[in-house]
């Protein structure tokens, strides 16, 4: 059964100094506004409304914790990169994200959602470099697969790749893992879960 399916909210944080204690095994997801990332969590937890989903993109505002056992954590990061998000909360945002990705110890891992169809845009790219020195790995999923044929799909993927490989991987020599991935037709979970298993039960 995959880890992720025992998740339950704990709390949610605005400030750093409100995250919870910096102890155990944490995986985030982080990802652009309507990437897909809400309905990413709740797909690979198997729960309808773990994260919160909207057609309105911008709604994750908090950092929000989701406990899986006594020493394992999901946390969800707020979506970037929504136009209407109000300056102060896009600037708050702007000094807290690089500073939990930084600091958090217990961070062993980052899962990067990425609409397959606009992948490695400028926020994105920023994430992977306040995350990527830390030499802890990152998983991207390019979700909305489904949008696009096969063929496109597969070529997406092996561009993407080799830009990770050369830009990231390479350069800081971090783990940088990618995948398609689907919500709606349910596809590239098992990998997903399997992924993130390997991060959370590294002795298994």
């Amino acid at each position: 059964m995959a880890l992720l399916q025992n998740a339950k909210f704990i709390i949610s944080a605005n400030h750093f100094n409100e995250l919870p204690e910096d102890a155990g095994y944490e995986i985030a997801f982080a990802g652009r506004s309507n990437a897909g990332k809400s309905s990413a969590i709740n797909t690979l937890s198997n729960q309808n409304r773990l994260a919160y989903v909207s057609k309105q993109p911008g709604r994750t505002q908090l950092i929000n914790f989701f406990k899986i056992d006594n020493d394992k954590s999901l946390v969800d990061l707020p979506g970037y990169g929504y136009a209407k998000v109000p300056t102060n909360i896009r600037n708050h945002w702007q000094r807290t994200l690089p500073r939990y990705l930084q600091e958090r110890q217990c961070l062993v891992g980052l899962i990067i959602v990425m609409d397959i169809r606009r992948p490695l845009t400028e926020l994105d790219i920023r994430m992977l470099d306040w995350f990527a020195p830390r030499q802890k790995p990152i998983h991207i999923l390019l979700t909305k697969s489904d949008k696009l044929s096969r063929e496109k799909s597969l070529r997406t993927l092996s561009e993407v790749q080799d830009k990770i490989k050369e830009q990231w991987g390479d350069l800081y020599q971090t783990e940088c893992t990618i995948q398609l991935f689907s919500s709606l037709k349910k596809k590239g979970i098992e990998d997903a879960n399997s992924k993130i298993q390997s991060w959370l039960l590294p002795n298994k």
